[in-house]
């Protein structure tokens, strides 16, 4: 029983990381073309359409990254799934769901032999499935396909999604329950009573209906998180996940009785639970606050102030695992078992761990979900590494510097044209990094790769950083809007970035590597996204030059 007390919550901390454990990585890019057009040519659709064709003759490498989005969605898809299938199981822990489970499974195998007994707890669960993934499913066909690519990036649904968040957090902590009208309830639980197929599938409606108070903020933080991933199959795959766990129980105990003896017996840990959730629901939410601060340069939420908050927050997760602070629904605590002090030291040195990052500490192991290091007002740790390493340039501001900041203080361009140029006046092969605000893997690359020596060398000597956020909301200057052969009006830097990879290199993930020669705009070597083996980043980075020369 204590073993097992141990396992389910540290099933909890687990659900907490894999809730946004899976990249960002799909752009918004809603639009998929791009031709940039300049106000000097009157025929510019002609000229626009013409150049794209003599890049694709420069450069037929590029066809051969049609199948990279196609891979990227496949880890989001696959990392989605584990999410929702650790949420499914965190669920089972919830006091609304738990204590149901030995009266569910009782009422399979009483007077039934197993073999009967097993099949309709196994149908039983493939119907709570059912009802799950077709909401999944209604999630996708309510936004459709382009609503959800541009979620992740979108500044109304992301303040929407951290005040949803909030809500969540603070009905886990007691503050209220989100509870369905009762007559769904009771109109599901009647029909229950009905013989056969048709009374499972009302019972599995029943267990999602009743259990709503407590998988409510489960479920609605993992279609947010599946949702703002831009994968169409999102939302149904995260569902699938969270629901097989909820079934696989159900099936196994119809199975096995006898092993339901083994069970913890409910009691005040299912409300912990409850309580440690609201903190990590908490804690996320500053995620998409953080990615509105950025997509629309409110420079208010920087890296110290989100940092800050966290400490609180796990701060004060670990206190209340320790029993010194209570909330009005908490049950009497006379002793700290075993697991939970463990948990408690587990969150506590996490807290301590967040601490140097206040001084610019990498924090390397969740860099990914950090505002930029670039948004650190006093960061010690830059200025050390960087010491004599920065090349030093005079060609001035470039475009758009009062905007975006670059990594490590790269002497990075922010608009293509400019870098290109910039490029051939040098005589440098270019490194045109696609990225974006609310890019998780593109925070990690920069915080776990880039510093490298060797790789830091590379990219600030050999060769001209362009930098395209293709998630920026800045307005254009009028004289830099673009208009698509189609007629589509590109009025923002992120979306007139985000067109340019779509149809100049056929992909809309981020961080998408590409290195080019300046004078032909020819590949140098197959972009790449993510890759956080410096060895391989490397090697990349060093085919590039070895092609140029």
């Amino acid at each position: 029983m204590i073993s097992l007390k141990k396992i389910c919550l540290g099933l909890l901390f687990c659900c907490a990381i894999s809730l946004n454990g899976y990249a960002q990585d799909s752009s918004g890019t809603d639009d998929l073309t791009f031709t940039e057009i300049k106000p000097e040519a009157p025929d510019s659709t002609i000229k626009a359409a013409d150049t794209v064709a003599k890049i694709a003759a420069a450069a037929p490498t590029t066809i051969k990254q049609t199948v990279t989005p196609s891979k990227e969605e496949h880890k989001t898809l696959w990392g989605i799934f584990i999410a929702g299938f650790v949420g499914g199981l965190a669920a089972l822990l919830m006091p609304c769901i738990f204590p149901m489970l030995p009266l569910t499974v009782s009422f399979f195998t009483k007077g039934s032999e197993k073999g009967r007994a097993f099949r309709r707890a196994a149908l039983y669960g493939f119907f709570i499935i059912l009802i799950y993934v077709v909401l999944g499913l209604l999630v996708t066909v309510i936004f459709g396909a382009d609503a959800l690519n541009s979620l992740s990036t979108n500044g109304i649904f992301n303040f929407f999604f951290f005040l949803l968040l909030v809500v969540f957090a603070a009905s886990f902590l007691g503050a209220f329950e989100i509870t369905l009208p009762s007559s769904w309830v009771n109109k599901m639980d009647a029909n229950s009573d009905k013989g056969g197929i048709a009374g499972l599938f009302f019972m599995a409606g029943t267990l999602a209906l009743v259990s709503f108070s407590c998988t409510g903020p489960i479920i609605g933080t993992l279609l947010v998180q599946a949702a703002t991933t831009g994968a169409l199959l999102g939302p149904a795959i995260g569902m699938f996940g969270f629901s097989l766990a909820l079934a696989i129980p159900f099936a196994l105990f119809a199975l096995f009785p006898s092993a339901m003896s083994k069970l913890p017996k409910s009691g005040g840990w299912l409300n912990s639970v409850k309580v440690v959730l609201g903190f990590l629901e908490l804690a996320f939410a500053l995620k998409f606050l953080s990615n509105v601060d950025l997509a629309y340069h409110w420079e208010w939420f920087d890296r110290e102030i989100f940092l800050s908050l966290w400490i609180v927050i796990f701060g004060m997760m670990g206190i209340y695992l320790l029993g010194k602070l209570k909330f009005s629904h908490d049950s009497p605590l006379a002793f700290i078992s075993v697991p939970r002090l463990f948990l408690a030291t587990v969150v506590l040195a996490f807290t301590i761990y967040l601490i140097p990052g206040m001084w610019g500490a990498p924090l390397r192991s969740i860099s990914a979900f950090l505002p930029p290091q670039e948004t650190q007002d006093f960061d010690l740790y830059t200025a050390n590494l960087l010491a004599g390493k920065q090349a030093e340039t005079n060609d001035g501001p470039h475009k758009y510097a009062d905007k975006f900041h670059a990594p490590l203080k790269l002497n990075a361009y922010f608009d293509y044209n400019e870098g290109l140029a910039a490029a051939k006046r040098l005589n440098k092969p270019v490194l045109i990094d696609f990225t974006g605000h609310a890019c998780v893997n593109c925070r990690k690359m920069e915080a776990n790769v880039w510093p490298d020596k060797d790789v830091y060398k590379m990219i600030s000597n050999d060769y001209i950083l362009i930098q395209l956020y293709v998630d920026d909301k800045t307005a254009l200057a009028p004289a830099d809007v673009t208009i698509t052969p189609e007629g589509k009006k590109l009025s923002t830097i992120g979306k007139k970035w985000s067109d340019l990879q779509a149809r100049k290199f056929q992909s809309n993930s981020q961080p998408f590597y590409v290195l080019l020669d300046p004078k032909t705009e020819a590949l140098l070597a197959p972009p790449q996204g993510a890759d956080y083996e410096i060895a391989n980043y490397k090697k990349f980075l060093a085919s590039g030059l070895n092609a140029f020369h």
